[in-house]
């Protein structure tokens, strides 16, 4: 579904689905990306009681999803940054996670007016219902064009 500008108002909520996780993901993942014991070690005696996920595994996974489900390649200019990224729970092997996105800000750009800025809150849960993830995503997106 292609989505402009005009598309993403205040409030509103989209499922972006989900993904499971391994243990041999969050090792392979880890020893490319951030070789923690914890990460890499299913045998460990660290803090975590286990392995666990890193937490920049956790949001390439939301990524994606994001990427899929919510912004559109037709209207999606990138982002400047990101805000407020929390990882308040870990994330295990054997775990399913399900992302949503919720616009909380949106204006259009008063410099470049083929485009606009929104704020989204991206949240990630377990099969529990814990939260494992939150962060905020500035992302530059085209306004609809002209008939």
């Amino acid at each position: 579904m292609t989505r402009y500008f005009e598309d993403y108002v205040q409030g509103v909520t989209v499922d972006c689905g989900g993904a499971d996780v391994d243990e041999a993901s969050i090792i392979e993942f880890a020893k490319s990306y951030d070789p923690q014991p914890f990460h890499t070690d299913p045998d460990v005696d660290g803090p975590y009681g286990g392995l666990i996920a890193s937490g920049w595994h956790t949001v390439s996974l939301a990524m994606r999803q994001v990427v899929g489900t919510y912004l559109s390649p037709e209207s999606s200019l990138g982002g400047s940054g990101v805000d407020e990224l929390r990882w308040p729970a870990p994330v295990r092997p054997g775990d399913t996670l399900r992302f949503s996105a919720t616009v909380t800000y949106a204006r259009k750009s008063e410099s470049k007016p083929d485009r606009g800025v929104i704020h989204t809150l991206v949240e990630g849960v377990n099969q529990h219902g814990v939260t494992i993830l939150s962060l905020t995503v500035v992302n530059f997106i085209r306004v609809r064009p002209a008939p």
